[in-house]
C-alpha cells in the first residue's frame, strides 16, 4: 500500500507531552513541514521559549537554542547578527512574548531585525497554572480572574500584531487560527511565507496563531475550537495586517 502521509523529516519521532486538543503540536508541524519544503533544515535555527513549549527543541529535527523567559527574540538577534545565512526564528506564547518579552518584542520589531516569529496566543498562562494573559478576553475566567477579565483592573487585551504592524521595521504580520482544517492550511502558508521573507532579507515577520487551551479553558478540544471561532477570533480577526 502507497504511503501517502508521514512524519516530515523536521519533526523527531518523539511522542509530544502537551494535553489533549492542545495547538502546539500542529503549530509545531507546520513549522517542520514549512522547514522542509523550503529545503533549509540544516540552516534553520529555532529559539524556544518559556512556557508549554520550553521543549519544542525536543521535537524539532534542526538546530535550536533555549532562551530565557520573555528573552527569546534578543537571543535570536544574536544568533542571526552572528549567522545571516542561517533561517532563525522564534516561537513564542502569549506570556513570554507579549508579557515579560515585551520590551524584545517591540524593540527587535522596530530595529527590522530579519527574523520570523511564531506567536502562540491562546489567551492564558498554559504552563503556570491558567492564570489572566496579555491576551485574555474580557470576561474570560482564568485562575487570576475567577469573575473574568474586568477592564478596569486588567486593562484590555493586547493586540501585538496590531501593535507591531505600526512600526516602520516590521515587514509582515499574519494572524491565523487552528479551528479548523481550512484555517490550520492557512496558518501553515503564513508561516512558510515569514520563513520565504526571511531567506529574501526582507526584515521581521510575525505570524500569530490562535491555538486552543482546552485545559484551562475548561473545554472539551471540540468546543475549544468552536470558542476561538465563535468568542476569540472576535477580538482577534484573523487575516494579513501588514
Amino acid at each position: 500500500m502507497e504511503k501517502i502521509f508521514k512524519r516530515c523529516q523536521s519533526l523527531s519521532d518523539l511522542p509530544m507531552h502537551y494535553c489533549p486538543g492542545c495547538g502546539h503540536g500542529i503549530a509545531h508541524r507546520l513549522v517542520a513541514e514549512a522547514v522542509d519544503e523550503l529545503g533549509v533544515r540544516e540552516e534553520t535555527i529555532g529559539v524556544a521559549p518559556v512556557g508549554c513549549a520550553v521543549v519544542a527543541y525536543d521535537y524539532w529535527n534542526f538546530d535550536c537554542s533555549e532562551a530565557a523567559h520573555g528573552r527569546a527574540l534578543a537571543v535570536a538577534t544574536a544568533i542571526k547578527r552572528v549567522h545571516p545565512q542561517k533561517l532563525v526564528f522564534t516561537y513564542q506564547g502569549d506570556g513570554d512574548l507579549a508579557a515579560i518579552g515585551t520590551n524584545e518584542t517591540i524593540h527587535a520589531a522596530n530595529r527590522g531585525e530579519n527574523l520570523s516569529v511564531i506567536f502562540i496566543n491562546n489567551a492564558v498562562y498554559g504552563m503556570t497554572g491558567g492564570q489572566l494573559a496579555p491576551t485574555t478576553l474580557l470576561g474570560q475566567k482564568t485562575s487570576t480572574s475567577v469573575d473574568g477579565r474586568q477592564k478596569q483592573l486588567h486593562g484590555y487585551p493586547l493586540k501585538i500584531s496590531e501593535i507591531l504592524a505600526a512600526l516602520p521595521g516590521v515587514y509582515y504580520v499574519e494572524r491565523v487560527s487552528l479551528e479548523s482544517p481550512a484555517g490550520v492550511l492557512k496558518a501553515k502558508r503564513a508561516v512558510k511565507q515569514a520563513f520565504q521573507n526571511q531567506l529574501n532579507n526582507l526584515g521581521f515577520s510575525l505570524v500569530e496563531v490562535l491555538s486552543p487551551c482546552p485545559t484551562y479553558w475548561g473545554l472539551s478540544p471540540q468546543a475549544a475550537l468552536q470558542w476561538i471561532k465563535d468568542v476569540m477570533q472576535k477580538e482577534f480577526p484573523v487575516g494579513r495586517i501588514k
